[in-house]
């Protein structure tokens, strides 16, 4: 993917999962909302308790995901591979809508599955397009980036 294409992808993934963010704040907010209206409960489990955790599991997931999306939109903005931090938060975000997309296909259905891999798409378009931009071209070898210049004689040593 060349450099004029990154930015556009980096921008559209950041988008993207602030708007997962979104949605899955109100989807766990609405199915908590229903656990307390029905007076739930799972093995005993106080239905309040049931509700206040799927409010704080909500919460905390849409910030992860919003976290990502501010990584992406950094990324976005400065045109440069994310630092080690948010490259592995980008790599966990993409290993977890992998498996939200493996188990959404029998739960929710096709649509929820087809979502996830777009998202799933759009991380490793980033973080595989940004990943090759600053390592620069390789040695025929492969071991090291070739330099573009003369090499520098080593300094003469003084015995």
């Amino acid at each position: 993917m060349g450099p004029v294409a990154r930015r556009p992808v980096a921008w559209v993934a950041a988008i993207v999962l602030f708007a997962e963010a979104v949605g899955i704040v109100l989807l766990n907010w609405f199915l908590g909302l229903v656990v307390d209206d029905q007076d739930m409960s799972l093995a005993g489990l106080d239905p309040r308790a049931m509700t206040v955790g799927a409010w704080i599991a909500g919460a905390l997931f849409g910030l992860y995901l919003v976290l990502c999306g501010i990584v992406l939109a950094r990324v976005a903005i400065v045109d440069r591979a994310p630092a080690t931090v948010g490259r592995i938060l980008l790599i966990s975000a993409a290993v977890v809508h992998g498996l939200l997309g493996a188990f959404s296909i029998s739960l929710v259905g096709w649509f929820s599955f087809v979502f996830m891999m777009v998202v799933l798409a759009l991380l490793v378009l980033t973080l595989v397009a940004y990943d090759r931009h600053e390592q620069g071209e390789r040695s025929p070898e492969g071991d090291a980036p070739a330099q573009n210049g003369p090499a520098t004689p080593p300094a003469p040593t003084t015995p």
